[in-house]
């Protein structure tokens, strides 16, 4: 079919409400020559296509009300110019004109102006926002961070339960909701957080909301006002950071090492009013923070009060150690909104996550989320639920660790090479990625570069520090990548670094 100058008017319910809309714009043009004229602009253009059936004018008078005498007058002069055929016995056709579209296509395209670029379209906040936007519309097949593995999800099963709660969607959950999320849910939820992360809380202090990114939205939202101090991890994750320049906060990046954020020596900073954390496994340097750094960081928490949002992104996934409780649960009454997402878990196109909110909190952020978001999705939330109370979530999470393990395994296997020759590679103990350590930027860039002319997405560690330059290296998810694609995306990956090493 050829290009198209506008978008086509196919559904006779489209073309009889677009008639309606020139129709009822005021003319002193009699009704018949109206609809000659626009009918005939209309196939010339492309928006009504060759081969495509009209309504027929006894319809067309109906909808329209008009007398069908009119509509008549119209059709018969197109189709004595040859814009439209009859068949007998099936109606009335747009003529094969595919020459004349295509010249008039050629014709708009040549006047229409030249675009202009898109940042001079945007404000400065969104100018600023796009330096965060680094995904890309690409698919790679290896080594894109923060994907699961879709491949394993038990799809099948999942979509039972799912059918299952669509037929049988209560009347009230069609309307506009403003409890928090299904009740099944986060009973659930509440049972699985307490049990294998040591949050403290009850169902009634969570918030299911639409993925994390909206969970933080909220939070800033509703607890700082622009111009407001957040300190961040360095290096840190670039949703977060998209999310807090957005809403007008100053950005202090606090540095990480092995134990986690250095909360020690922060006397120097401006106050904060939020600190955002990823202490179970920090995004994307891997680093578990240790519980001195913990109570430190409560303790300054409740000094500046500062609420500290806890990102538990993907917990579940550790490997040859025992899991480390939720900063949540350490003390009483602590001042910690802990983030979690199925995202991980299960799959990212789900869009489900949820908040565990301090009591004082939970009446106006469910309030404000229903206001803002309005919630919905509730028969997938019900399916979670039944998902979750049949064993369903922990074998899944079981498989999955097993499955990361093995690809971690092999994506080590396949860079040993490179190790042997001195690639620093991070310990791996948890998460769905890998940080390969580089000495040099300039090797950081070759790199990423040169893997995308092998189908590989190399995140570059840099590109995740506020403050440039930033540390170099190289961030490998291999969650989401099948074990043939770790092996010759590694084993691509080895030799390349070798071979910068040498020369």
């Amino acid at each position: 079919m050829s290009s198209r100058a506008a978008p086509l008017l196919e559904r006779a319910d489209w073309l009889v409400d677009a008639l309606g809309l020139v129709l009822g714009e005021p003319s002193n043009q009699p009704l018949t020559m109206r609809l000659y004229h626009t009918l005939r602009e209309w196939i010339q253009t492309g928006r009504l296509v060759s081969g495509q059936r009209l309504p027929s004018t006894r319809q067309l008078a109906q909808e329209l009300g008009l007398g069908r005498n009119t509509l008549l007058a119209a059709f018969d002069q197109l189709l004595a110019e040859g814009f439209l055929t009859t068949r007998h016995g099936a109606g009335t056709f747009v003529a094969d004109l595919a020459f004349q579209q295509a010249q008039s296509v050629a014709a708009n395209v040549a006047a229409a102006p030249p675009s202009s670029p898109a940042e001079s379209l945007l404000s400065s906040r969104g100018t600023a926002l796009l330096a965060f936007c680094h995904s890309s519309q690409e698919r790679h097949p290896a080594f894109v961070p923060g994907v699961p593995a879709l491949d394993r999800f038990p799809h099948a099963q999942w979509q039972r339960l799912l059918h299952r709660q669509l037929q049988r969607v209560p009347l009230d959950w069609l309307d506009y909701q403003a409890q928090g999320g299904v009740p099944a849910l986060r009973e659930a939820l509440a049972d699985y957080l307490q049990l294998s992360r040591s949050v403290r809380c009850r169902p009634e202090q969570i918030l299911i909301v639409q993925g994390a990114q909206q969970g933080f939205e909220l939070i800033v939202r509703l607890l700082s006002d622009s111009g407001d101090e957040v300190w961040i991890e360095e290096p840190g994750y670039h949703g977060a950071q998209a999310c807090f320049m957005a809403a007008g906060l100053e950005m202090t990046p606090v540095p990480v090492d092995g134990e986690g954020m250095c909360i020690e020596d922060m006397s120097g900073l401006r106050q904060p009013r939020l600190i955002y954390v990823t202490p179970s496994h920090q995004y994307p340097s891997g680093a578990t923070m240790s519980l001195a750094r913990r109570l430190a960081l409560l303790e300054a928490a409740e000094r500046h009060g500062a609420w500290v949002v806890e990102d538990d992104y993907d917990s579940e996934f550790r490997y040859g150690q025992r899991p480390v409780a939720a900063l949540q649960g350490l003390v009483d009454d602590s001042r910690v909104i802990y983030v979690g997402t199925f995202s991980k878990v299960m799959y990212p196109g789900m869009r489900l996550g949820y908040l565990v909110l301090p009591e004082p909190l939970v009446a106006p952020f469910r309030r404000a989320n229903a206001r803002l978001h309005r919630e919905g999705q509730y028969a997938v939330q019900a399916a979670v639920a039944e998902f979750i109370a049949r064993g369903h979530f922990s074998r899944h999470i079981r498989r999955m660790r097993d499955c990361y393990r093995r690809r971690q395994a092999l994506l080590r296997e396949s860079l040993a090479p490179a190790v042997a020759r001195g690639l620093r590679l991070s310990e791996g103990q948890a998460g769905m990625h890998l940080v390969a350590w580089l000495d040099e930027s300039e090797h950081e860039r070759i790199l990423v570069e040169r893997a995308a002319g092998q189908g590989i997405l190399l995140s570059p560690l840099s590109s995740y520090y506020l403050n440039t330059p930033g540390r170099p290296g190289l961030v490998l998810g291999y969650a989401g990548t099948a074990e043939a694609e770790i092996e010759r995306a590694g084993q691509w990956l080895a030799r390349a670094w070798c071979a910068l090493v040498k020369g």
